[in-house]
């Protein structure tokens, strides 16, 4: 007889390897057939909803890490919550106005955009959208993202934009719309206004000139004897230059410096002298800053004035304090020079060149008109000096080029009119990070009004149209009419038809005495595209409900969609459009550095799902503080895949020793299990309120960890360690091993229902080979329930000791080994000599301690005290390791004196050998 085939060995068709990137799209084809989305939402019907809403990606190119680890998070969340009494919808989304895919278009795809009209150029615009978007939707599945893909919402959709002009109608409605004439960002690269969401901050090397002011006017407070000293890093502006703002509360020096008189701030005259290279001067008087007020200077290339004006964001912190002033140019230029009646002179076109209001420059791109300007005022001698520094400046974050203030006509949204709403709506929410909430808070506070209007073709038109006086109309019949229309037509109906074509039918207005109206050619901010979404898809949908329970993005959102989302929420409805926020950081590389192309240190991830599968992508994510940024390399990767081994080595475990079991006739009851089997049913208890407690609160690293632990400590290294002994060797119906498949049972459900939203993949793979289960997916179950053991503190308690006792016998076992005393643990004799309460413990425990230690020999020798010097001490036991006496169990490998006693059998020890006799 072969005893090796009398052995209970686990038997599984689980397979140890993953082999992840061939098996998980054969999964994802299970899914797709089983309709797994509609199921779930089938099941889960009837129960309260929980709505994270989708920030919409930008459709233009293959995802990258960024993406992935935002939609695997938000993928996390839902699967989560619908295991948990919740009905979690998931409906994803997709940006797709705006520059980038014209610029594809003209660029990439080489289609000439002057030979066309905007309507034909827009349609090439959409057709392009829809093939990022079902490009990006595939890459999204393959990460096993669990969402309604067939019903995406997508802003181009006639439905979103017919929405989308109802959310700016009632905004026009509440007065909070309007046209005006101010300096905004505008990007001569992308030739149109941006908001300060569209702005990022670059260093750029810019001239930096001190320019002297000659005094016309002094209003007996200077003589025309003065120069007023003003500092820039654009020179290019000094042709628009209309006055100089100083602080009425500062102090001004006059300085005497051979034989000239210049005007600057008391607190900077030192910095300014030293600058410019003043060896000899004296300071002849001071003035109070208000004193100055109407002052008028002599602009220093041109035959006019310069006035001199009192503004509070004048300060003494750099410069001259005394502040160059170009209300074409700068906001607080505009603010100021509004104040003081002064023009908006603009000399700068749509394209960044000079016009020939700058006489002299005119055809001149901006940055290029620097150089003339600065010899000009060289010529002229108001350059008192010239030198050239490097400073954070804003740029147009699409095209990554400089961006300018520059004064056009362009419609906003005045958020000063509904600032206190906005604050208290930012303070009703809940923010993870809790930092998310100031970030937000101070944005709100301290952001001017939004400009929503751009000059380009690929958007939401703006609804307006123009009486022949030139009044905007904006009524509710025209909003309702363009946005019915938008519905049935889509946009492209606004650039396809004139104007009369567009209106009600009959539609009059006393602007309009002969029935001609024109239309506004400018299109919406993408931002007030995508922030309409609580009303385009919350409101529009059945399945969803405003406001949703979340939104989470990336930490950069709080300056974009968070953001939009509240301006255009709390306008419509004085309410945020959600009631949490969760933002995460940036993927870099393993180094902490950005990832590009030109580095070479991208990490994609199609080629981490080819290599090593989505499910590794996914694990990664869960093991990352995604609330900072998160590093991702492929020795990072490497490791997760490690952990992930470990998982599912314990899934092959659990399902191999569980071949032979039958919930149904076999389960042990609680009172009936040992107490160590006890142990264990509280441990994966506790694993449960973890794990639940962490997805509740968004922690996925506690999940991590919690789970790699228990497969690692409590599983692998103990409970499973010593069950071997009994589940191999005992008779298949032996009560402790029925005891321990009970144990084992139990651990696997629960385990694969909670690494479910993690692992969806593994989980379900581990579900098809679990035989007594009815449900199809594990995704159509719930987490399992936290369960009220009796006594289990005091059992944890006891246990927690033992193995803590235990944890010093296998140091003891490895110093042995380490000294060749023994070889296997199965080859030692283990002689302890315990403290008193260490004792008392050993005695209370009922079970074999000699397979609890997985050893042949086992005593308690003595007190503390009488432990021999070669002991090994530790704090509550001393411990000497010898080898087992007597031969080794052919089937069993335990070393005992007893082997050979059944002659029938005088290879296997008296267990083994009644074993074997019985049922073999």
């Amino acid at each position: 007889m072969e005893y090796k085939d009398t052995l209970l060995m686990p038997k599984t068709e689980f397979p140890m390897r993953g082999n992840l990137p061939n098996r998980e799209p054969l999964m994802q084809e299970k899914w797709e057939q089983m309709n797994i989305y509609n199921k779930v939402q089938e099941r889960t019907k009837d129960r309260p909803l929980f709505i994270l809403h989708d920030g919409p990606p930008y459709a233009n190119g293959d995802i990258h890490m960024g993406h992935a680890l935002n939609k695997i998070l938000k993928d996390f969340i839902v699967r989560y919550k619908s295991m948990t009494g919740f009905c979690a919808p998931y409906v994803p989304g997709w940006d797709t106005h705006g520059l980038p895919i014209e610029t594809a278009l003209t660029k990439n795809k080489k289609v000439k955009r002057k030979e066309m009209s905007v309507a034909e150029f827009r349609k090439l615009c959409e057709e392009y959208a829809w093939e990022q978007i079902n490009g990006q939707r595939e890459q999204f599945k393959r990460l096993g993202v669990r969402g309604d893909w067939d019903n995406p919402y997508v802003t181009l959709k006639p439905e979103y934009e017919a929405q989308q002009i109802k959310v700016f109608g009632e905004m026009a409605k509440k007065g909070y719309i309007y046209k005006g004439l101010k300096p905004v960002y505008w990007s001569p690269s992308s030739e149109s206004a941006l908001a300060e969401a569209e702005i990022e901050y670059a260093d750029k090397r810019s001239p930096s000139i001190y320019v002297a002011f000659p005094v016309q006017d002094g209003k007996g407070v200077l003589t025309n004897e003065e120069k007023i000293i003003i500092w820039t890093t654009t020179p290019w502006t000094i042709p628009a230059n209309l006055g100089i703002s100083v602080h009425p509360e500062l102090d001004y020096s006059v300085v005497a410096v051979e034989g000239e008189k210049f005007v600057v701030a008391t607190a900077l005259v030192e910095s300014v002298a030293n600058t410019i290279g003043w060896e000899n001067y004296e300071v002849d008087r001071t003035i109070k800053g208000a004193e100055l007020d109407r002052v008028i200077a002599k602009h220093p290339i041109y035959e006019r004035e310069s006035l001199v004006m009192l503004g509070e964001h004048v300060t003494s912190d750099g410069g001259t304090g005394c502040v160059h002033t170009a209300p074409g140019h700068g906001e607080d230029d505009f603010i100021i020079g509004s104040q003081y009646g002064l023009d908006v002179l603009c000399p700068v076109d749509e394209k960044g060149y000079m016009t020939n209001e700058a006489e002299g420059f005119e055809g001149l791109f901006y940055d290029e008109a620097n150089k003339p300007i600065t010899e000009k005022l060289q010529e002229t001698g108001a350059l008192l000096k010239l030198q050239f520094i490097t400073h954070s400046y804003p740029h147009d974050w699409r095209t990554k080029k400089p961006t300018i203030f520059r004064a056009t006509a362009q419609w906003f949204a005045s958020i000063k009119d509904f600032r206190d709403d906005l604050l208290k709506a930012v303070n009703e929410t809940k923010w993870v990070p809790a930092w998310g909430e100031t970030r937000l808070y101070n944005m709100v506070r301290d952001r001017g009004d939004w400009c929503i209007s751009r000059q380009r073709a690929w958007g939401v038109p703006i609804p307006v149209f123009y009486a022949e006086n030139g009044e905007p109309i904006i009524t509710d019949e025209t909003i309702e009419h363009v946005s019915n229309l938008f519905r049935d037509k889509g946009s492209n109906i606004w650039f396809e038809r004139e104007a009369k074509d567009l209106l009600p039918e009959g539609f009059t207005h006393e602007g309009s005495p002969n029935g001609t109206f024109t239309k506004e050619n400018d299109i919406m901010d993408v931002w007030f595209d995508s922030g309409s979404s609580h009303q385009a898809v919350l409101l529009e949908r059945d399945d969803l409900q405003r406001p949703a329970d979340l939104y989470l993005e990336g930490s950069d959102q709080y300056r974009g969609w968070f953001n939009s989302s509240l301006s255009t929420a709390v306008a419509v409805t004085g309410k945020a459009p959600y009631k949490g926020v969760l933002s995460h950081g940036f993927a870099l590389d393993g180094e902490g550095r950005k990832m590009s192309k030109s580095l070479g240190n991208t990490v994609l991830p199609a080629k981490v799902m080819k290599q090593l599968g989505g499910d590794i992508l996914r694990l990664w994510v869960a093991s990352v503080d995604y609330q900072a940024d998160v590093r991702v390399s492929d020795a990072i990767l490497k490791q997760v895949a490690e952990v992930y081994r470990k998982i599912r080595n314990t899934f092959r475990f659990l399902l191999g020793n569980l071949a032979d079991f039958n919930p149904a006739t076999d389960m042990v009851s609680l009172e009936n299990l040992r107490d160590v089997d006890r142990y264990m049913l509280v441990k994966l208890n506790k694993l449960t309120q973890r794990v639940k407690d962490a997805y509740d609160q968004y922690e996925f690293a506690a999940i991590y960890h919690a789970v790699h632990n228990f497969c690692t400590i409590e599983l692998s290294s103990f409970y499973l360690d010593f069950a071997k002994d009994v589940l191999y060797i005992e008779s298949k119906e032996n009560q402790e091993r029925r005891a321990i498949q009970t144990v084992l049972y139990e651990t696997l459900l629960s385990l694969v229902k909670l690494v479910t939203p993690i692992l969806p993949h593994t989980a379900d793979e581990v579900w098809e080979h679990i035989d007594s289960v009815t449900e199809e997916s594990v995704q159509l179950v719930d987490m399992p329930e936290v369960k009220n053991y009796p006594q289990a503190e005091k059992l944890e308690k006891k246990w927690d000791t033992f193995m803590a006792l235990r944890d010093d016998v296998l140091k003891a076992l490895e110093v042995a080994r380490n000294e060749k005393v023994i070889g296997k643990s199965l080859t030692a004799s283990i002689s302890l000599y315990p403290n008193a309460e260490a004792k008392a413990l050993l005695e209370s425990v009922e079970e074999d301690l000699k397979q609890l230690f997985i050893v042949s020999g086992f005593e308690i020798a003595g007190a503390y005290e009488e432990a021999p010097e070669n002991a090994e001490g530790f704090d509550s036991v001393k411990i000497v390791i010898t080898q087992a006496e007597g031969e080794t169990c052919e089937r069993c490998w335990i070393v005992t004196p007893e082997v050979g006693q059944v002659t029938e059998h005088p290879t296997l020890c008296p267990r083994c050998a009644g074993i074997v006799k019985e049922h073999y």
